[in-house]
């Protein structure tokens, strides 16, 4: 009996417990009601705005994505909502609408100061001073302008030019060095030129060389001197023309191995074989090289000294891939020598050779120099400038103003309402003054900033990373009612 009476009496307890948890859940779900209905429903809050007026809606400082049309407080973290502020710049003024500049439909960096076709053939489109980006746009206090350090210049057009400074190598011109060899086997019995470094003159004796073939050559020549003398006044004209052939093809032979006609006729006036044969120096020069010793024997065909005259030399001056397009064949180049207090000498490009050195990533450009006095030597280094074709009456800017990322270029204009328009640009030639030419993105009534920008930029991404958040929950249900705004935000919890 005891044991039934037990077991009803925790039964009733536990039923009263589960009412009593009811009850408290009920009333609280009854008390968001009312905040919610208090927001929603009470006369007092309503804020239908004026005829004339805008609308004004509100939003959380902690969580943006709350957007409702009537004051109250966060769902989330109870906080007051704020009204949502608007970009007043956007709002388009009374009257009549100033076009500021005029932009390609497909390309925002093609930018032009008066109407015409993009370069794709498309018709420009206008862009007004009271027409901005929202979320582009920067607005900063005068005072907070001055505490960042903020300074701005005026686009302007101006002619630029760029020198390119890089080294060069001072090298034999090619078509000036020679190769004294001999066509026939030999001793080399005496040498002339006995070192490197000696200039000679054109026809002055380099060395002799002793050849049983060329002894036998003159014999024979000597030979056939005398039967042409014996034979040419025979009444046979068979035996007189072979005499000559005889005669003429002896002589052939030791001219092609280098017998000079001087050398022929002593050889014909004396009628003595000489033992050795001269070689004279065929060209005026250096001496570069010398592989010829006495006494030594020589094939045909080997060199024996190397000549090359310097009296003309070529620089060779390393130009970088990046830098081809400021380089052509006719520029003005500057040779400075620092082995002579950086003495200067003028010149012209002559040659740009049409492939990269493997060895240093570089092309060379040839400069011809004149060297009478020899005092430039090769495998010298020299000092290089190259002085690029002045461009004229281009727009430029401080090279600072640009922010360059690796793909793109962006720079900040300052607008006519005092706030700053991130703008994307197009570069050309920096010059050596510090100017950077702008192709495309800016008009020359610009205003660019100068210093800070890199604040400004991170500011602009800021704010371009909020917009993008609140845009797609705001124009999702522009007209929702507040029900189902409340609907869509207890869904949320």
């Amino acid at each position: 009996m005891k044991k039934k009476f037990l077991t009803r009496f925790i039964v009733i307890i536990l039923i009263g417990l589960a009412f009593s948890l009811g009850w408290l859940k009920g009333s609280h779900n009854h008390e968001q009601e009312r905040i919610v209905v208090s927001q929603t429903d009470n006369p007092e809050h309503s804020h239908e705005p004026a005829p004339g007026e805008e609308k004004v809606q509100y939003t959380c400082g902690m969580h943006p994505w709350i957007i409702v049309d009537e004051p109250g407080i966060c769902p989330i973290c109870q906080m007051d909502l704020t009204p949502l502020k608007k970009d007043t710049a956007s709002a388009q003024p009374s009257g009549e609408r100033k076009i500021k500049y005029w932009v390609a439909p497909m390309d925002p960096t093609y930018i032009r100061d008066e109407p015409g076709k993009s370069p794709m053939g498309m018709d420009l489109v206008p862009v007004y001073e009271d027409e901005t980006v929202t979320g582009a746009l920067i607005s900063i206090d005068p005072v907070t302008q001055q505490n960042m350090g903020i300074r701005t210049a005026q686009v302007e057009r101006r002619d630029l030019s760029r020198i390119i400074r890089t080294s060069g190598l001072i090298d034999y011109e090619e078509p000036r060095q020679y190769t004294v060899n001999t066509k026939i086997d030999g001793w080399i019995e005496k040498l002339y030129i006995n070192e490197t470094g000696v200039q000679v003159k054109k026809g002055q004796p380099l060395l002799e060389i002793y050849s049983p073939e060329l002894v036998a050559a003159q014999e024979e020549y000597l030979l056939a001197l005398r039967n042409h003398r014996q034979l040419g006044d025979s009444p046979y004209p068979e035996i007189k023309e072979g005499a000559e052939r005889l005669l003429s093809a002896s002589e052939k032979r030791l001219k092609l191995w280098d017998i000079s006609s001087q050398q022929l006729s002593r050889l014909q006036q004396s009628g003595k074989v000489r033992r050795t044969l001269t070689l004279y120096a065929p060209y005026a020069g250096i001496v570069t090289s010398k592989q010829a010793t006495e006494g030594s024997f020589t094939k045909s065909g080997s060199s024996l000294l190397t000549i090359a005259d310097l009296s003309k030399i070529w620089v060779f001056a390393d130009i970088y891939e990046s830098e081809l397009p400021l380089v052509s064949e006719g520029q003005k180049a500057e040779i400075i020598l620092p082995f002579v207090g950086d003495k200067r000498i003028s010149g012209t490009v002559s040659t740009i050779y049409p492939y990269v050195d493997p060895r240093t990533r570089t092309v060379k450009a040839r400069i011809d120099l004149d060297n009478r006095d020899l005092e430039l030597r090769p495998d010298m280094y020299v000092n290089v400038r190259l002085h690029s074709e002045p461009l004229t009456d281009v727009l430029s800017v401080p090279a600072e103003a640009v922010i360059n990322s690796g793909e793109k270029q962006t720079l900040f204009v300052r607008t006519m309402n005092g706030r700053f328009e991130p703008r994307l640009v197009k570069t050309g030639l920096l010059s050596d003054d510090g100017y950077l030419e702008i192709k495309q993105g800016v008009s020359a009534s610009d205003v660019v900033v100068t210093s800070a920008q890199f604040l400004l930029d991170s500011e602009s991404q800021l704010q371009e990373a909020i917009q993008k958040m609140l845009e797609p929950v705001a124009a999702a249900e522009p007209s929702a009612s507040p029900e189902e705004n409340q609907e869509n935000l207890d869904d949320l919890f």
